[in-house]
């Protein structure tokens, strides 16, 4: 150190107590300053509290540990893919919003599925009344995907779908649909969420038990590193986890907790780290919290670089990435003066540009009231356009990087979740804590936490516990389902049963059985059942009646 870098830090030191002495005299306003998860916050952020070296924990982009970015050039080679999570009624209702959607400029296909199809139920079971459609689209057999995706070259677009329990199933209908449709199975591109842990844990939409539906998993890793190299196996996903009611750390602690568990379960299925792993994906929440949800996917990003090279031994660096879809947080949505949800929607999308994220998808104003209208659905992909086309975000790549307030939340965070990873491993691993309820627990306690601090007003929503202006129904158009969507899949159902080779249709399901009880891969003998015109509630019944039932622990 020279004698001008000692006088220039004295000069630093005494400016801070300078500057210190001014802020405490000041008076304040009387807010909680913390993050939206809780955490206390400092009214100012130095060179001493973002410490880190820069080539060990920065990097660049696209070179470990991808703090800044997965790839070297971001958003100057393209931008992310916009995703617009679609699904209502029919097939061919939904069918028609993918065309919408596309002819305004989404970039790829994004599916919800009704309750029964994510339950694994078929449209006529006695289980799916009243919900057929409602929340997402119907999908029993080949046959409604076909209708799915009908005019819509499989070979050119990207899909992703959003199923977890009976994911496998609807794979592998969407397998046997491109091959309907002449396309090589090596030629589909897109994801299926197929993250069964985070739904013993937060969402509860699951099939068989744990053990069993993780090897379902782990043979959809195997079959698709053979036969469908483009497709994401998995999409870990924390969005859920989010919505929840888990603070940032939580979300990025257990989804990725989870990660860590698949890669151990494909592991020890035989299947090499770097034959799989390149193709596990993850789904993150974007939340209110501007910064912190910046910090959350790179602290993400950093994280999982480390834990797969240096504990997972992967060579290839296409394992170290964590290439992630975000949706906006539907959680932070009101009711109350839905228009407000445009702006909360422009911030979360945004802070997930800034993160880095590779593909988007922006909520609607109305979702909190009913599925989106055409005119809310086109507002929020224009959301998405406007950050792409005109406030010039994208041009810089990580342009928070370096930031004292950001790069200190990195750390927080990534500190946060090695200590639950931690505690995780204290109680026998992922599985283990889940069973036990543990993990359950921790999110409902943020979640009771969090709604304290609503109703006594230390934290504000807009409409709800500040600028309120009176009881007031809906103020925005509604989109409703026709019931008659019900009945029309009754009868398609009841139609195909009536015309496809039955005999053929009870071979494969028997195949299926045999496989249950072996360990041949499971998903090969789905793509058969597909083609054989087997509907999804008869082949998720023959897994129940092999595997039996899931259990949910007592957590309170």
């Amino acid at each position: 150190m020279t004698f001008s870098d000692s006088r220039s830090n004295v000069r630093a030191v005494d400016a801070r107590a300078e500057w210190q002495r001014a802020f405490d005299e000041a008076k304040k306003r009387g807010v909680e300053f913390s993050t939206l998860s809780g955490a206390a916050l400092a009214p100012l952020y130095a060179p001493e509290d973002a410490a880190c070296d820069p080539e060990r924990d920065l990097g660049y982009p696209g070179a470990f540990p991808f703090t800044r970015g997965v790839h070297p050039t971001m958003y100057r080679s393209r931008l992310w893919t916009m995703r617009q999570f679609a699904g209502f009624g029919s097939a061919r209702q939904t069918n028609e919003r993918f065309k919408f959607l596309l002819a305004h400029g989404q970039t790829g296909l994004s599916t919800a599925f009704d309750f029964p199809t994510l339950m694994g139920y078929d449209s006529d079971h006695a289980h799916a009344f009243g919900e057929v459609g409602q929340v997402g689209v119907a999908i029993s057999s080949l046959e409604d995907m076909q209708t799915l995706m009908s005019g819509i070259p499989l070979q050119d677009v990207s899909t992703s779908m959003t199923i977890n329990g009976p994911a496998p199933i609807l794979l592998a209908f969407y397998i046997a649909c491109g091959e309907r449709q002449g396309v090589d199975p090596k030629l589909l591109r897109g994801t299926v969420q197929n993250d069964i842990l985070k739904e013993y844990q937060a969402q509860h939409a699951w099939l068989v038990p744990a053990e069993p539906a993780l090897r379902m998993i782990t043979d959809v890793m195997g079959y698709c590193a053979r036969r469908v190299p483009q497709w994401n196996t998995i999409s870990i996903s924390g969005y859920h986890i989010r919505e929840a009611g888990s603070t940032a750390a939580q979300e990025l602690a257990f989804t990725l907790a989870n990660g860590f568990e698949y890669v151990r379960r494909g592991i020890a299925a035989g299947l090499d780290v770097d034959e799989f792993a390149p193709r596990l994906s993850f789904f993150f929440d974007s939340h209110l919290d501007f910064f912190e949800e910046i910090a959350k996917f790179r602290a993400a990003r950093r994280i999982w670089a480390r834990k797969l090279r240096d504990e997972f031994g992967a060579k290839d660096p296409r394992s170290w990435m964590v290439r992630f879809h975000t949706q906006t947080a539907g959680v932070s949505l009101t009711a109350q003066q839905p228009e407000n949800n445009i702006v909360r929607t422009a911030f979360e999308a945004l802070a997930a540009v800034l993160g880095g994220t590779q593909s988007l998808h922006t909520n609607s104003m109305d979702e909190t009231l009913s599925l989106p209208t055409e005119k809310a659905v086109k507002i929020a992909l224009r959301t998405q356009q406007i950050i792409a086309e005109e406030i010039e975000v994208a041009h810089v790549i990580d342009p928070l990087g370096g930031s004292y307030f950001v790069e200190a939340q990195t750390n927080r965070l990534e500190q946060e979740a090695e200590r639950y990873f931690q505690e995780i491993a204290r109680r026998g691993g992922v599985v283990a804590a889940t069973e036990q309820g543990y993990i359950q627990r921790e999110i409902h306690r943020s979640a009771v936490a969090y709604q304290a601090a609503v109703e006594r007003g230390s934290k504000k929503v807009v409409g709800v516990n500040c600028y309120v202006e009176g009881q007031q129904g809906p103020t925005i158009e509604l989109h409703k389902i026709d019931p008659a969507v019900e009945r029309e899949q009754h009868e398609r159902l009841a139609r195909l049963r009536s015309r496809r080779d039955a005999s053929k249709a009870k071979r494969a399901l028997g195949d299926i059985r045999d496989a249950c009880k072996g360990t041949d891969n499971l998903l090969e003998r789905f793509v058969a059942a597909a083609h054989a015109e087997c509907t999804l509630g008869e082949i998720a019944d023959v897994l129940r009646a092999e595997f039996g039932h899931y259990k949910e622990p007592k957590i309170l």
